[in-house]
């Protein structure tokens, strides 16, 4: 298909692509607490990720992501799920989720935040994006292999937020 065939057009619904990425130790995960200097979530729990760059796919991505903001190799990340999340009625982002399991090494902290194994039977005593007390359970239970989930995102009329699963 050339390039021309792509249909892409300004008229249509955009999204950013970016990798959320969970890195698990036995019964722990990895998680970030946002530098107070972040502009969004600092101070709260997430997982590790950011944005697809300019000629990245989405694997090389979550590589990438995990080395700058943890120092870690992880060899055997594996997408568990894809997120639609609407920013407005032309834009949204577009979330894919990635999880491994640590293979050893010296994690490094970043200027986005400090990191910390949490037991995932403890997680709810975390100051946490709101999505995590969804996600982590799901991707606990996930085994390579398993076809990844599909949800979306949206808001309710008190701003509170609903996740779709497919």
């Amino acid at each position: 298909m050339a390039q021309d065939e792509q249909g892409w057009s300004a008229d249509r619904f955009v999204v950013i692509p970016r990798t959320l990425i969970f890195i698990f130790n036995g019964t722990d995960v990895l998680l970030l607490k946002g530098a107070a200097t972040k502009r969004l979530w600092a101070g709260r729990y997430n997982g590790v990720g950011g944005h697809i760059e300019a000629g990245e796919d989405v694997l090389g991505s979550g590589r990438r992501e995990l080395l700058e903001e943890t120092g870690l190799r992880v060899p055997d990340l594996w997408l568990c799920g894809v997120v639609m999340v609407p920013v407005d009625s032309q834009r949204g982002i577009a979330m894919y989720i990635l999880k491994g399991h640590y293979a050893g090494g010296d994690l490094v902290d970043s200027r986005e935040g400090h990191l910390d194994w949490i037991s995932c039977a403890a997680v709810d005593r975390y100051d946490m994006v709101d999505d995590l007390r969804t996600l982590l359970p799901l991707l606990v239970k996930m085994k390579p292999g398993e076809p990844p989930f599909s949800a979306r995102y949206a808001y309710d009329e008190k701003g509170q937020l609903q996740i779709y699963f497919s």
